[in-house]
């Protein structure tokens, strides 16, 4: 048993606790005592502020109420209003999850339901919201967990020993490194190795959708080996920073991964979809949904400012980062106080019209370690309402020429900002009441935004608490659900507006429609995302009309003639210049080295640049495979 385990067990009462372990960092205690689980006397309180760790007391799953009279109380004493869809017990745990439409009323007026179920069966509560759209993808991802609860159990408590059990290297002296097997000098691939004597804790794990040169992280590094990594930490779901992680399971990693909710959900779905384009375009997929389920199963969860130990020399915490549905800044502590960074990846400090702007302090900060996707001098955008008036403008002027307007999109974060905006304006008057067809990965995407209303901003979490306003609900939105269906669209003459992924044009249905739609005046397309170098919405957006799609037998190429209007807004979840020097410049603390990643190579020294002439603080912009010692 752990020390720590030990040290907690000595200040409680001989035979009160039947089994002790670790969920992660989290301590949990078993008791078969009715009287000590309900009033353990402040006991476990005391020992919680003496060891600063986070411990929860359950009842031993021996003691509680038999599942199917459990299932009849819970149901008994939870309102018919609450909307409770779904009851599902975890007896590894001594956990129920109960899914409701109000969480509110099934916790009860200072949590008095809550008390109810615990005196009458026992068992834990967990309570989560009911989507307002169903979502496959989320019920999937619970099967997988309650299907694996044993295995899942035992995984937490190996993690927890990882933690507790104190160094397996040997602490001969004190130092940082990073590793940059990707995203250095450029957009995609994001893959940092973070290293100290103790521990090997991998920043993301992405891919370059738009290259298929440089598709991939630098695993065959000789600093990075798969079997001596202890962590994954994934800031967001974009494949550009997720897309590489299943492949790590391929090859044997079983370590735990370290993100939000909803950058788990987002991410599977994102996976899932690479592997069906993959197939889709006759490429053997570089993982399969084995692997996928199997990070499933070592994901654990954190919410926005949950600070966790994840090595033993290693605690992180998350932060908003406003650059997606649960995007995170990566607050990262290294040993007892030896060093504190601030990984940012992509982030957005700005408010938007879902997510609040980018978290700026912090309780200590060293080194600042931020991204440059828009980092030059001239990359400042537009203000956000004359981006508004231009689509309001060419939505009205293709439609009044009975056009259709295509918008390809990232499915998460960039399409749920779109659909807010076009609904408001339809809500305002501003145009007319037409059909907006979603496409792709992006219906999904959005049922996820309903599932998690606390990650966005507090104007949308108020609309989506009331089925009535929330603006994902709207009935001008139309799910589109097979390829019948999108010929139809295609084929119908009436003006409509089409949100499909992938935004690039890079794989997904958005490509299908531009082959439909590519020859007619009168329809128009919408780029609302960055476009990597190599991607076919890079060559279109550079002014390319005519584009050369594949060659037949004989060598002659198939061209593809653009004669649709092309247009760009800037909806975007990352900041521009002059954000970004804020950002710098509003860190609490300031941080003494800023570390340029993830942009193209001109934009991070351009960046690096201005940040060491404007704050005297020191720069760099590393290239893929170079290694910076910050400690």
């Amino acid at each position: 048993m752990s020390e720590i385990l030990k040290e907690i067990l000595s200040k409680i009462p001989e035979g009160k606790i039947s089994d002790a372990g670790f969920e992660g960092a989290n301590i949990v205690l078993y008791t078969k005592d009715k009287d000590f689980f309900f009033d353990n006397k402040g006991i476990i309180k005391e020992i919680v502020n003496s060891i600063k760790k986070r411990i929860e007391l359950r009842p031993d799953p021996a003691i509680v109420l038999e599942l199917e009279k459990s299932e009849k109380m819970i149901k008994k004493i939870i309102p018919k209003e609450a909307g409770m869809s779904d009851v599902i017990f975890d007896p590894q745990r001594s956990r129920v999850v109960v899914h409701a439409e109000k969480p509110g009323l099934v916790i009860g007026k200072q949590g008095e339901i809550l008390r109810e179920i615990r005196e009458k069966t026992l068992w834990v509560p967990i309570i989560k919201r009911t989507p307002p759209l169903r979502c496959k993808l989320i019920e999937g991802i619970r099967s997988v967990l309650y299907e694996n609860s044993d295995y899942r159990r035992k995984f937490l408590n190996k993690t927890g020993h990882r933690i507790y059990d104190g160094w397996i290297r040997g602490k001969k002296n004190e130092w940082v490194r990073l590793s940059y097997l990707g995203g250095g000098r450029q957009v995609g691939r994001s893959c940092i190795l973070l290293q100290t004597p103790e521990s090997r804790v991998l920043l993301d794990c992405g891919i370059n959708i738009a290259n298929d040169s440089e598709a991939y992280p630098f695993l065959e590094a000789p600093e990075f080996k798969i079997e001596e990594l202890d962590a994954v930490i994934i800031s967001h779901a974009h494949l550009g920073h997720s897309g590489f992680l299943p492949y790590l399971y391929k090859f044997g990693y079983r370590g735990p991964v370290y993100c939000t909710a909803p950058t788990r959900d987002i991410m599977s779905l994102l996976h899932l979809d690479l592997v069906k384009i993959m197939r889709n375009e006759g490429k053997d997929p570089i993982y399969t949904s084995d692997e996928i389920k199997e990070m499933v199963k070592h994901t654990i969860c954190l919410g926005y400012e949950e600070v966790t130990d994840i090595t033993p020399d290693v605690r992180i915490t998350l932060y908003n980062a406003g650059h997606m549905l649960g995007s995170s800044l990566v607050h990262i502590h290294v040993g007892n106080g030896l060093h504190n960074m601030v990984y940012t990846a992509d982030l957005k400090y700005g408010k938007t019209m879902l997510l609040e702007p980018a978290e700026t302090k912090f309780p200590r900060l060293e080194t600042l370690m931020i991204e440059s996707t828009y980092g030059a001098r001239d990359n400042v955008m537009p203000p956000a309402k004359e981006q508004d008036e231009l689509l309001k403008e060419i939505i009205t002027n293709t439609l009044k020429r009975g056009g259709k307007v295509l918008m390809p999109t990232l499915g998460s974060g960039r399409a749920q900002e779109v659909m807010i905006l076009i609904e408001a304006l339809v809500q305002e008057g501003k145009i007319d009441t037409i059909p907006v067809y979603v496409d792709g990965m992006v219906w999904d995407i959005t049922a996820i935004h309903t599932a998690y209303p606390e990650f966005l901003n507090r104007n949308i979490r108020k609309q989506i608490f009331h089925k009535d306003n929330n603006p994902f609900l709207s009935p001008i939105f139309k799910e589109v659900g097979s390829a019948k269906e999108r010929k139809q669209i295609i084929e119908s003459g009436g003006p409509c507006v089409v949100i499909a992924t992938s935004g690039m044009l890079v794989g997904g249905p958005s490509v299908e429609y531009l082959k439909a739609l590519h020859g007619d005046k009168k329809n128009s397309l919408v780029f609302s995302c960055y476009q990597a170098e190599g991607s076919l919405g890079h060559r279109i957006r550079r002014g390319d009309r005519e584009i050369v799609m594949s060659h037949d037998p004989s060598g002659r190429p198939d061209v593809m003639k653009i004669n649709m209007e092309v247009f760009k807004i800037e909806i975007t979840g990352h900041s521009d210049r002059k954000e970004l020097m804020n950002y710098v410049s509003r860190c609490n603390p300031r941080p003494k080295k800023v570390i340029i990643n993830h942009g193209e190579n001109s934009r991070c020294l351009d960046l690096a640049s201005s940040i060491h002439r404007q704050f005297r603080i020191e720069t760099q912009a590393p290239r893929n495979l170079e290694s910076i010692r910050v400690k």
